[in-house]
């Protein structure tokens, strides 16, 4: 099983051959290990800043959640998805 950094780290490079540089302050912001009958990956969700349309936050706009699911032998993102939460400060 690759290791809780390994997933991350591609979670993070498969992010950014997306987006490139149009989020800023990409951080790991949460990591599960599962393990089902149909294999074991990791869950790590990453947190961006997105880019605000109000002059006043100058860069700077709401923060925003990504989960991706890795596959915990080989670390291929299997899928990407947008990550609710209720409130961030």
């Amino acid at each position: 099983m690759i290791s809780v950094k390994e997933a991350a780290e591609k979670a993070a490079e498969y992010f950014t051959d997306l987006y490139h540089d149009q989020f800023t302050n990409v951080l790991l912001e949460e990591a599960e290990r599962k393990v089902e009958r149909t294999g074991r990956y990791w869950l790590i969700t990453l947190g961006y800043d997105r880019p605000s349309n109000l002059p006043q936050f100058a860069r700077k706009g709401p923060r925003a959640f990504k989960l991706f699911k890795v596959d915990g032998e080989t670390g291929e993102v299997i899928s990407m998805k947008i990550r609710e939460v209720e409130h961030v400060e």
